[in-house]
């Protein structure tokens, strides 16, 4: 797994909508990717709607006025976030065209633990399944099941537990990414919703923020 620094790019092509290609959504509310993005019949209707997700996103994104470099204010969250569960890791997580942490906590140098940059694949981690199901994930311990335990970051960098909850946008339903704390330690099980109600407690604040920081129409 590579992590590499500087911004993402937010893709500029603009939205589509086209009624005729996602069965069983209402024209108003169809959105379907730009003309390019995939080829008709290469992908599965579920794939193509993750693919539409993204210029959608992106433009909330910045209507939102939101950043896409590191933020001091989302770096407090996420290393309050990785305090107050005793994590080493803490993430404010936005999806693009990577996953690009706004926020972000790390271990300290030297720890001998390794520093993550600032973006990540999009298939990678656990962050996806908690931007599909729309909820949190709390895994106390990664390998408990094997549907979780394999992943890229359990060889990258060893971690063994991970608790993570969605952004959602209110008034539009969009999943602007998500919140998440990882470790290279299992938690107990009873342990796990005390973890749980922290990421979404972080979760909670960082949309106030979001909401706070809006530019007035």
């Amino acid at each position: 797994m590579t992590y590499e620094s500087g911004p993402p790019r937010l893709p500029s092509r603009p939205m589509v909508r086209d009624p005729r290609t996602v069965p069983g959504r209402q024209p108003a509310e169809t959105i379907t990717p730009p003309a390019g993005l995939i080829t008709p019949g290469t992908v599965s209707g579920e794939t193509a709607q993750k693919l539409a997700e993204l210029p959608a996103r992106s433009g909330l994104i910045r209507r939102l006025g939101l950043p896409t470099n590191p933020d001091p204010v989302f770096d407090g969250i996420a290393t309050r976030m990785a305090a107050d569960a005793g994590f080493l890791y803490g993430m404010v997580n936005l999806f693009l065209d990577k996953q690009t942490f706004i926020g972000l906590c790390n271990p300290p140098q030297g720890s001998g633990h390794p520093i993550v940059g600032r973006t990540m694949d999009l298939r990678h981690g656990w962050c996806p399944e908690v931007v599909q199901r729309k909820k949190a994930l709390p895994l106390h311990n990664v390998h408990a099941a094997p549907r979780f335990s394999s992943n890229p970051v359990v060889d990258a960098i060893g971690i063994q537990s991970y608790f993570g909850a969605p952004l959602i946008h209110a008034d539009s339903g969009i999943t602007l990414g998500t919140v998440c704390i990882v470790d290279p330690e299992p938690r107990l099980l009873q342990d796990a919703r005390r973890l749980r109600d922290i990421v979404t407690a972080a979760g909670a604040e960082v949309m106030t923020v979001i909401t706070d920081r809006t530019p007035a129409s």
